[in-house]
């Protein structure tokens, strides 16, 4: 990610989201819910969650009572929670130690589980995937198995300490590539060697999981398409294809024009490479709540039409505090309640 209405469906379109909805479970987390990665996902990003508490930001019911904001999006009804890892971050945050709080918290509520790596210590976006320090000298070879060693480390940290994962991203946005300059756009088949390098730990620590590769600009049908027939003649491996959606950042900025292009992408890509579609960053102007709950309704119903190859909507940091941010695409107000735009997850 860059920086930080109720409105009534035709009644085939509900009916259809009802069905597929419906789908079973299988298996079990600590908490009794289900684990499967193939379950639709209501998900959240709340990586900022424990920085934000320790700043002595406060989240609020709409009683405006102090809560906890895992409990306010579990009663939205999100059941999965998306949660960043940076390699050596300047400060405590998105390390996996700070990932570990946070995992724990998503268990003990019952959420399945989404880990994103970035490989970088800082914010990886489009803009800028820059080598985290500690690896700047280090040539293609030694990048491969860095980035091995580092999803190992944090993944096996993460289930020695009781967190199973539903899924994993191996790269944030990497639309430009990743590990710059070295996995440059350029250089597709460095880009296939990293993130087949994180692909095979993941499936040696958590065989269930499902590798995500996310890409930006969700409504570009012809780059997404560009990009992962690039990827797929240079033998990268995916189960999952993650798009990002964000109205602010399309040409018109008007999301009735730009969502039925999400839905030429999602369908052109599942026809394509055979891959289900997950939106894993979607996000809306904080201070237009009513709007922000039409287009996600709208881009639920659009990936849910997919059936089963549609795997679930992530709003990215809807407790993004504006205030203490200055992030506009949250979904919390300045009273630091979370807005009725989260009520499209309710299922």
């Amino acid at each position: 990610m860059r920086r930080f209405l109720k409105i009534e469906r035709h009644a085939v379109v509900a009916a259809a989201a009802l069905i597929l909805a419906a789908m079973p479970f299988a298996g079990e987390t600590a908490a009794g819910q289900s684990v499967s990665p193939s379950e639709f996902a209501y998900g959240a990003d709340v990586s900022s969650i424990t920085e934000q508490e320790a700043a002595g930001l406060k989240f609020r019911d709409a009683k405006k009572k102090p809560a906890d904001l895992y409990d306010l999006v579990k009663d939205k009804g999100i059941d999965s929670a998306r949660l960043r890892v940076w390699v050596n971050p300047e400060n405590k945050w998105s390390t996996r130690e700070d990932v570990l709080v946070k995992a724990k918290r998503a268990r003990d509520h019952g959420m399945r589980i989404m880990i994103d790596f970035h490989y970088s210590d800082n914010w990886a976006d489009p803009g800028k995937q820059f080598k985290p320090a500690a690896w700047k000298d280090y040539d293609v070879a030694a990048l491969t198995k860095a980035v091995a060693d580092h999803t190992r480390d944090t993944l096996a940290y993460l289930k020695d300490n009781g967190i199973d994962v539903a899924w994993v991203q191996v790269g944030n946005e990497i639309t430009n590539g990743m590990l710059w300059p070295d996995g440059k756009t350029d250089k597709f088949d460095n880009i296939a060697r990293f993130t087949n390098a994180g692909y095979d730990v993941v499936k040696q620590i958590y065989p269930n999981a499902e590798v995500i590769i996310h890409i930006d600009n969700g409504w570009d049908t012809a780059k997404a398409r560009w990009w992962f027939d690039e990827f797929t003649k240079n033998k990268g491996k995916v189960d999952v294809i993650g798009l990002s959606y964000y109205p602010e950042f399309t040409p018109s900025k008007n999301w009735r024009v730009e969502s039925p292009k999400v839905s030429t992408t999602m369908n052109d890509l599942l026809s394509r490479f055979g891959k289900p579609v997950m939106l894993v960053e979607v996000g809306y102007q904080f201070d237009q709540p009513a709007e922000g709950r039409a287009m996600l309704s709208d881009i639920i119903v659009r990936n849910k039409a997919l059936g089963e190859n549609g795997r679930g909507v992530f709003y990215w940091e809807p407790g993004t505090i504006p205030t203490w941010s200055g992030y506009r695409l949250g979904s919390t107000n300045k009273a630091n309640q979370l807005t009725v735009a989260m009520d499209a997850f309710r299922h």
